[in-house]
Formats: C-alpha cells, sequence, structure tokens
C-alpha cells in the first residue's frame, strides 16, 4: 500500500501532539491520530512503526518545542534576567502544550540519541544562565535539578488547580524563583 499524497510524518506528528495537549496523552492512539486526520489506521504505518514509535516522535518534538521556547527566551544569556526569562518560557510551555509538556520530563534513553542531544540541550541552556552564580560543576548539576524541580512542581501544581488561595499566582511564581536564585546567589559568596 503506497502512503496517501499529501500525508507524511510530520503531519502525524504534530496532529498527535493536538490531541495530547488537548484530550491527554493517553487519548493518542493511531486511531485517533487516524480520525483526526481523516484516514484509516493502517496508512499511518506507511510513515510510523506502531504506537510507540508515535510516542517516541512525540518526545523529540515535545523536547525541540520546549528547546526552541527557551533559547528564544535567553539566548546565550546569563544571570538572574535570563533565568527569569526561561522560566516563565518553561512555564507557559506547559500552560500551553500540557501533553508535550508531559513528556519532555523523562530522562532520556542512552540508545536514543536524539533524545540525548535535546535533554542535554535543556540542561545545558540553564547552566548557561546559572554560569554567573560560580557554581562548581557538580553544584551546577544540583542547581539544575533544583530549578527544574521548582518549575514543574509549580505546572502540575497548576496545571491540577492546586492554587486556590486569593493570591495571584504569577507573583508566587515570580516569588518562589527569587528566592530560589537568592539562594543561588548566597552560596556563591
Amino acid at each position: 500500500m503506497s502512503p496517501r499524497a499529501g500525508l507524511d510524518l510530520t503531519q502525524i506528528v504534530l496532529t498527535a501532539a493536538q490531541l495530547a495537549d488537548t484530550d491527554g496523552v493517553e487519548a493518542v492512539t493511531l486511531a485517533s491520530v487516524a480520525q483526526k486526520l481523516g484516514v484509516r489506521s493502517p496508512s499511518l504505518y506507511n510513515h510510523v512503526n506502531g504506537l510507540p514509535a508515535l510516542r517516541s516522535h512525540l518526545v523529540l518534538h515535545g523536547l525541540g518545542q520546549l528547546n526552541e521556547a527557551l533559547r528564544e527566551a535567553s539566548g546565550q544569556r546569563q544571570g538572574k534576567e535570563a533565568v527569569m526569562d526561561i522560566a516563565n518560557a518553561y512555564l507557559s510551555f506547559a500552560r500551553n502544550h500540557p501533553g508535550l509538556y508531559s513528556l519532555t520530563l523523562r530522562s532520556p534513553s542512552h540508545e536514543h540519541q536524539e533524545h540525548v542531544k535535546l535533554g542535554s540541550e535543556l540542561v545545558e541552556r540553564l547552566l548557561t544562565a546559572l554560569k554567573p552564580y560560580e557554581l562548581s560543576q557538580q553544584e551546577g548539576i544540583h542547581a539544575v535539578r533544583g530549578l527544574r524541580s521548582l518549575l514543574h512542581g509549580f505546572a502540575s501544581i497548576e496545571a491540577e488547580g492546586g492554587f486556590g488561595m486569593p493570591v495571584e499566582v504569577n507573583e508566587s511564581f515570580r516569588f518562589a524563583l527569587g528566592r530560589f536564585l537568592a539562594g543561588l546567589e548566597q552560596s556563591s559568596l
């Protein structure tokens, strides 16, 4: 069976990403993607080797999109403002792409080189932004893990509706991030 004209892997991944963001990752099946595209499920096999392969493509797409958002937010800038811009871009990505975001969290398997590359790019961007804090290599890793935990914790609690108190959520975000960075500043003195 030859591939349907106009249908390609990019279109399939973008459709799956849209489904993941609107209906959740579990809603992404070959049948749901095929239905959204107006084709039969077997047509997708001309472009992707089953659901696990499609999910793998979604992970790469999500990491690529997240990296691009962080790159646009910070470039190669360093320091507090760069970290704040990265954090805002990260939270915005999590808010706007909840399905894709959930796929970006798992540490890459070393068998998937593109996943490793994109994961490393994300960590390197954070390490670059944190350079003015003069952290050792090990402290830098701790700081990146702490920052990602703060960002993910905030994004996931917000997504679940866990911030019900009458205080502006974005103010809480800036406060927590500011305190985190102030702690890094203190440790570098």
